[in-house]
């Protein structure tokens, strides 16, 4: 008799999992960032808020290599 047990690697295929993982993983990111923010009574958008610092460090990020 073959083993029937099913995990959610042979349900999904390990790349799905691996894609579910990594939405966890940004998710808790982005709730610690905003919770960040909204803490230290930063905005989240407008001038000097955090998307608009979060870009611009991306931004110099990606042109430094």
């Amino acid at each position: 008799m073959e083993d029937a047990s099913m995990t959610s690697e042979n349900v999904f295929g390990s790349e799905a999992v691996e894609a579910v993982r990594a939405k966890a993983v940004d998710d808790q990111l982005i709730d610690e960032l905003v919770g960040r923010a909204q803490a230290e009574g930063l905005q989240l958008t407008g001038e000097g808020g955090l998307l608009q610092q979060l870009t611009k460090r991306l931004l110099e990020s990606a042109r430094q290599g």
